[in-house]
């Protein structure tokens, strides 16, 4: 899988002949059909998590990226891609405003006017780092700036209804000059994480960490349920709405294990 460290020998035809695959120190995993689990990628140390104003951001994919880096653990930061559009105000501006402020890092960048690139650079310095977010938004553009001299395909824009085209087939793992390793991977439309207990579901949530374990019901799912800390902190503006509901559509969507 991408991202796995290997041992390897030369085979008598002059190839390499795999012999080893050290073990993994996690797996971004998505769910697939009939319930089954695809790894995506492996031994991942951040998720660059890109969107932009188009196509229209999924703020829904957005948490549950989130949620999936949190799971594996590794760090997440957040890319919101072609600031040149001038269409990073708004909604937009205000919804990414508020991730920066329960503690992700929020870059606004743009590959026309490099605005953002070196702040980017710096974050991606050292890590092993996989893009991750629709089709469309530019993770191939951002990782041709990044690496100039790479014959990287760049796709446009659906003429109809302005959706992204995958450009990227298969997960691709570049070397960066610095000693980080960057990975490209296919647009998304949803990322169910898999195989998680309801505590992680909760943990995936970075907001909820100060009302858990105040709610009246110990395994509370935070829906429901009575004297609930976190509904409550959402009714008097320390969660938002927006969030707390995309962790319910998850809830109910994963069904998370309990745990004793």
């Amino acid at each position: 899988m991408c991202g796995d460290y290997v041992r390897w020998q030369p085979s008598v035809s002059g190839s390499k002949l795999i012999t080893t695959i050290e073990p993994r120190r996690n797996e971004l995993l998505r769910s697939a059909r009939y319930g089954s689990a695809r790894i995506i990628a492996t031994n991942i140390d951040q998720l660059g998590i890109v969107t932009a104003c188009l196509p229209e951001p999924s703020w829904e994919l957005m948490d549950q990226l989130l949620v999936a880096a949190r799971s594996l653990p590794c760090e997440a930061i957040i890319i919101i891609n072609k600031s040149d559009l001038g269409c990073d105000t708004g909604d937009l501006r205000t919804i990414s405003e508020q991730y920066r402020q329960i503690g992700y890092v929020v870059l606004h960048t743009s590959t026309k006017t490099h605005n953002g690139i070196a702040a980017l650079k710096t974050q991606l310095n050292g890590k092993t780092t996989i893009l991750v977010g629709q089709s469309g938004v530019g993770k191939s553009s951002l990782i041709k700036i990044l690496l100039p001299h790479r014959d990287i395909r760049i796709g446009e824009l659906s003429k109809t209804g302005e959706k992204g085209k995958h450009t990227t087939s298969n997960t691709i793992l570049y070397g960066l000059d610095d000693g980080g390793k960057l990975i490209d991977s296919p647009g998304v439309r949803d990322f169910r994480p898999t195989n998680l207990t309801l505590e992680e579901l909760n943990q995936g949530y970075v907001e909820f960490s100060a009302y858990l374990g105040h709610c009246r019901f110990h395994n509370c799912t935070h829906t429901t349920e009575p004297k609930c800390a976190v509904n409550d902190a959402a009714q008097r503006g320390e969660i938002t709405v927006r969030r707390l509901k995309n962790y319910r559509k998850l809830l109910s969507q994963i069904a998370p294990r309990r745990t004793k």
